[in-house]
């Protein structure tokens, strides 16, 4: 696809634009003059009528008759060509007319009271005719009153000057139409350069370098305002996911280091001296476990970075029942819960759905109640409460271990973050669990939260979108899985 420039488009939409005008500007400067001059014509025609009228007289013969005084007949309107004249009577009895007469032939059928265009040698003419009473009236002769005078008058001239008006008007848009696309072009230039001191701005932001210092001229641009406040944003959010892939990739270098250097030295302890069979076994059975902890861990980091690339585009979410959801890892963690002495609870307040992946779900739900079951003390409970309202699913799993601080509160979803007991090696954990259950809760268009629990512990809220218009509430009573202390 060809390179476009705004500049260009903005310069071509002002000159077009411009042009138009000048173009509707002269075609109604030349339309305007035109007529006026035309009206003036016409004036001049009527005004010559009258004149040839007023030359016609009764004679003092007997009878009486008209006469037509011809040595006062006006000189004609334009010089290089004569006026064409006659002057009737009702009957149609000539009573003068013009020496060139005869060559106005199609203007003898104009309608009284009207004007007419023709021509005469490939000279065009126009013409009136008029019915006019005689001026010269004796009173006591009752005879013809009335005249029917014709008069016609090249154009020659009037074009002339209708086309020196239409150049002269021509000439002065034409300058002042290039005088208004270069001072057009100058400011749009000058509009301009706020946005391209932000391209320069942007241009030396780096991963050493995140941040965005555009000129006074682009931040007090109100239309280049919404655009910096965007990158901004964009810049801030990209400087946010490289920091955290930075420390993603040092504490998982970190944490690798740990288990491989163990899994090094207990070879190199293999291969110092010769052993027997059962210590042979021995070492690599420990081999074995710490490269089975080793996979476990690439497995939670792999796990992690499909969470937070989110659902595929393409994909089609099934609906899930959340209570189910709920159920599943429930019975899942129920020879954990035993082990430990636990009580698991469900308060099933009320039966949703949201669009999910169920496999996705169940490892948020065992996630939390594995970490709320592991540092819970033997004789006591874990409580998992699943409501809704008319927009979201709420589930809640609280716990009655010691609790965490309110730094570990903050930040408890981080990725390797180990701030208290629940996040140290002696359990198995390495501080993955919450944040790959973090980043599927949010895949999904929901929030996870950490507080204090009104009795001691710890609860995670975990908010879902709802899939129906509205929630369902059953009646049914919370249901008590097992007391696993017994």
């Amino acid at each position: 696809m060809p390179r476009t420039s705004i500049q260009r488009r903005l310069i071509a939409t002002v000159v077009m634009s411009q042009l138009l005008l000048a173009v509707g500007l002269v075609g109604g400067s030349v339309y305007l003059n035109r007529h006026l001059l035309r009206r003036a014509f016409d004036n001049a025609l009527q005004e010559r009528v009258m004149t040839i009228a007023a030359l016609v007289r009764y004679s003092v013969e007997n009878p009486p008759r008209l006469t037509f005084e011809g040595d006062l007949v006006p000189p004609p309107l334009e010089r290089n060509h004569a006026d064409l004249y006659q002057v009737t009577t009702l009957a149609g009895a000539v009573i003068a007319r013009a020496p060139d007469w005869d060559a106005a032939g199609e203007f003898a059928d104009t309608p009284t009271g009207s004007h007419r265009d023709f021509v005469v040698g490939g000279v065009p003419y126009r013409g009136v005719r008029l019915q006019i009473p005689v001026f010269d009236r004796e009173p006591d002769v009752h005879t013809v009153d009335v005249l029917i005078v014709s008069y016609a008058s090249p154009l020659d001239e009037l074009n002339r000057q209708v086309l020196l008006a239409g150049i002269y008007t021509g000439v002065g848009t034409a300058i002042l139409l290039l005088l208004s696309v270069a001072f057009a072009i100058r400011g749009m230039r000058r509009g301009l350069r706020p946005l391209s001191d932000l391209v320069e701005s942007a241009a030396v932001v780096s991963p050493a370098h995140w941040q965005l210092n555009p000129g006074a001229e682009a931040l007090n641009t109100t239309e280049l305002v919404p655009l910096t406040d965007a990158m901004r944003t964009m810049l801030d959010g990209l400087h946010r996911a490289f920091n955290q892939q930075r420390e993603f990739v040092a504490n998982a270098a970190h944490e690798l280091k740990t288990p491989v250097a163990i899994l090094k030295s207990t070879l190199q302890l293999l291969l110092q001296r010769p052993r027997s069979a059962e210590q042979y076994r021995a070492g690599l059975e420990q081999a074995l476990n710490d490269l089975d902890r080793l996979e476990k861990l690439l497995h939670a980091m792999l796990r992690l970075a499909r969470a937070e690339q989110g659902p595929a585009e393409n994909r089609e979410l099934e609906v899930v029942d959340l209570a189910a959801s709920c159920q599943s890892a429930l019975d899942l963690l129920s020879p954990l819960a035993r082990e430990h002495g636990v009580r698991l609870e469900f308060d099933r307040v009320a039966i949703a759905s949201t669009r999910a992946d169920a496999e996705d779900l169940c490892l948020v739900w065992c996630n939390l109640l594995e970490n709320a079951i592991r540092f819970s003390p033997p004789g006591s409970q874990v409580k998992l409460r699943l409501s809704a309202d008319n927009e979201q699913v709420r589930g809640e799993i609280e716990d009655q271990g010691p609790g965490m601080s309110d730094a570990d509160l903050t930040h408890v979803f981080e990725r390797f973050y180990r701030g208290d007991a629940s996040r140290t090696r002696d359990t198995g954990g390495y501080g993955l669990g919450l944040a790959i259950t973090k980043a599927l809760v949010e895949a999904y268009g929901g929030s996870i939260s950490a507080q204090r629990a009104q009795e001691g512990g710890t609860k995670i809220v975990v908010l879902l979108p709802l899939t129906n218009s509205a929630s369902r509430y059953s009646a049914s009573p919370s249901v008590l899985l097992q007391n696993l202390s017994q």
